[in-house]
């Protein structure tokens, strides 16, 4: 048994957890569950609450359900189920032999339904839902007692079993709990516990056609799975009293309600119904569109399973909702791709370079190294060839003052290759640059010059002739505001810049048949092959996270103006 002194405080909930364990409640078991609703695809801020259930049960020699609250056949449906699955795989986490349904205790929740009403504890309702929340008062005010609220226990009975026959349509009557319509707590001021809903659900079919509100279903799931913690978000902490009231009426298994703070970021929405308008709407390709915030998206973005782990680790648990700046999760990723990404040459706006005292008949591979980081990963050949590509904001015809590229007159390192100085432009009738000529020092090859002199700039390139022309999506924040739920329409919000498409990149040949996917784009950013096919033969890379965060310098401009 563990010391108070010794007592490891990695989070509050952990110091909940040792604190139990040391006065030997719940015989030292830990069991805890993650329950999403599938209604949606799961985001970042769910990521958060996956990794510290299952991660908490690990930790603790426990367990971990995965358990859908499958309550609501108006909004769910399978594809969410199996997309929440795989999302919780990829992530790293297993549930053991299958998932668990809050469906799988309808038959249950029924029975104890029904047990309430047997003790005058719930009554069956007929006010319509304007009619509940208009007589269930105010802070200040007490609420006004149901007509319906002084039915006998047989009569409720009665209703309650004709309801589940389907004998009553849609809104005509409610299950209610019958505890304090002058309760300080909202919550607690006769809440509903069944509403009439003639949907077909995705599990049960034409089963059921009345269905558990959550707060009455979630409780009864955790009891009869035996979960000791039940960890919520901080919005159920007032929700807490009736999961406890619920429990204590019934009489049966009671598991601990712990709230934690949700995880918010800027520059995005968390709400479902937000990001399924999105979906909807076409604003974005899909639920995996990689500017959305669902896991899926930041795993087609490039996010590895371990980035978001560590983001969700060192933000921590706490009681106190704050915003999270979004950077660190972005920084989470750099951190881990700059360690494990292979570096590779891509020129997105390609400028022709015609290095003229070069023979056409040479060619030469130089070598490269595959990650500066890892020496382990080895090196790799690049051709280099009389024509190359290099960025086209590399150049400059009249450059300002410490502008250390490529200009007419001017000297710039070729990285892993030479010097080459630029001699002559060409343009076209509009006077646009489409080529320039340049000679090489055949004596710097790998970078140093035997005189010792010195070129301060060092740009990246490709072999006109063995590059491979690529597609590269250019993906960027969906919002330009920090706050997009602050405005009238956070659709208002939405950044119009947040896709580039670029069509003629070039990329150096070893990228023919990508043997990684994620790669750093040197100089540029880190890329992910994208894993939707696409109609033709192009290959598509993702830009997952630029090499540094460049919204903070924009937003200090900003502020300057």
């Amino acid at each position: 048994m563990k010391d108070n002194k010794k007592i490891e405080e990695r989070n509050f909930i952990q110091k909940i957890i040792d604190e139990d364990n040391l006065k030997g409640k719940w015989d030292n078991r830990m069991h805890t569950r993650f329950p999403p609703e599938p209604n949606g695809y799961l985001h970042i801020g769910h990521a958060k609450s996956i990794c510290l259930n299952f991660e908490i049960a690990e930790k603790n020699n426990g367990k971990c359900n995965l358990r859908f609250d499958d309550t609501n056949p108006v909004k769910e449906e399978n594809e969410y189920v199996q997309a929440i699955i795989n999302d919780v795989k990829w992530l790293g986490f297993d549930w053991g032999k299958k998932p668990l349904f809050a469906s799988d205790y309808f038959n249950q929740m029924y029975d104890y339904a029904v047990q309430l009403i047997s003790k005058d504890r719930a009554f069956v309702c007929d006010q319509n839902s304007e009619e509940i929340k208009k007589c269930r008062g105010t802070l200040k005010k007490p609420g006004v007692e149901s007509p319906y609220r002084k039915r006998s226990i047989d009569e409720n009975l009665d209703l309650f079993k004709l309801m589940k026959e389907g004998q009553f349509p849609d809104g005509s009557k409610t299950l209610r709990a019958k505890i304090d319509m002058a309760h300080p707590n909202l919550n607690m001021r006769d809440p509903v516990m069944y509403r009439i809903i003639n949907i077909p659900h995705h599990r049960t079919g034409n089963d059921w056609c009345i269905y558990p509100m959550y707060d009455w279903a979630h409780g009864i799931e955790d009891s009869i799975e035996k979960i000791t913690h039940s960890i919520c978000t901080l919005e159920f902490e007032d929700h807490r009293p009736l999961y406890d009231w619920y429990l204590k009426e019934l009489e049966v298994y009671h598991p601990q309600q712990i709230e934690f703070a949700r995880l918010n970021l800027n520059f995005t929405v968390m709400s479902k119904r937000k990001l399924k308008l999105l979906v909807d709407e076409k604003f974005v390709e899909g639920w995996d569109d990689p500017r959305m915030p669902t896991i899926s998206g930041l795993r087609r973005r490039g996010y590895t399973a371990n980035a978001i782990r560590t983001f969700a680790e060192n933000v921590g648990v706490t009681k106190r909702d704050s915003v999270i700046d979004v950077v660190r999760l972005e920084n989470a990723l750099r951190d881990e791709l700059n360690k494990t990404a292979s570096r590779v040459f891509c020129v997105l706006n390609p400028l022709k370079v015609v290095i003229t005292n070069y023979d056409q008949q040479d060619k030469e591979y130089l070598k490269a190294i595959n990650n500066p980081e890892d020496s382990n990963r080895g090196t790799r050949e690049i051709p280099f060839s009389k024509e190359i590509y290099i960025e086209r904001d590399d150049f400059m015809e009249d450059p300002p003052k410490k502008f250390f590229r490529l200009s007419l007159g001017k000297e710039v390192r070729l990285k892993y290759a030479y010097f080459i100085k630029c001699n002559k432009i060409i343009k076209d009738k509009k006077g646009k640059i489409t080529e320039i000529r340049c000679t090489y020092d055949p004596n710097t090859k790998g970078g140093n010059a035997p005189d010792g002199r010195k070129v301060k700039g060092t740009i990246h390139w490709v072999s006109a002739e063995e590059s491979v022309k690529i597609k590269i999506k250019l993906y960027d924040r969906l919002f330009s505001k920090e706050r997009p739920d602050r405005e009238n329409n956070f659709l208002d919000a939405i950044n119009p810049k947040s896709l580039q498409v670029i069509d003629d990149a070039r990329i150096e040949p070893s990228l023919i048949k990508p043997e990684n996917i994620n790669y750093q784009f040197e100089r540029i950013g880190y890329f992910k092959l994208d894993n939707k096919k696409a109609k033709s033969d192009t290959i598509t890379f993702i830009r997952s996270v630029s090499l540094r965060d460049s919204w903070a310098r924009l937003s200090k401009e900003n502020k300057n103006k």
